[in-house]
């Protein structure tokens, strides 16, 4: 598990485990708290809980990487019905944008 500073990309923690758990996430985000690192968003990729064992003192987001993720494993890259033709144009626009206003 790798945590880091979406603003520099340096790596704040990381350890190497089997399996992600919510459990590893507030450890690791203990461990950086108590290097006296200040958190102000946690990006993650949507575990469950996560929002809830955080959200209430640390503002939580689910990275776009995964948001697009789920909607291409609902509509797949090809959808037929027009309304899923229409969310997976926007979907996939929200990752254009983001590259464009970000500089990426």
């Amino acid at each position: 598990m790798v945590f880091k500073n979406s603003l520099d990309g340096k790596i704040l923690f990381k350890q190497y485990v089997k399996q992600e758990t919510n459990i590893l996430y507030v450890n690791g985000i203990a461990e950086i708290a108590r290097r006296g690192i200040k958190i102000q968003a946690i990006i993650c990729d949507g575990r469950k809980d996560l929002f809830h064992l955080f959200g209430k003192d640390i503002p939580v987001q689910m990275c776009q990487y995964h948001q697009v993720a789920i909607v291409r494993r609902y509509l797949t890259k090809n959808p037929r019905m027009q309304a899923s033709k229409d969310l997976w144009r926007v979907t996939s626009l929200l990752i254009k944008n983001l590259q464009r206003d970000f500089g990426k």
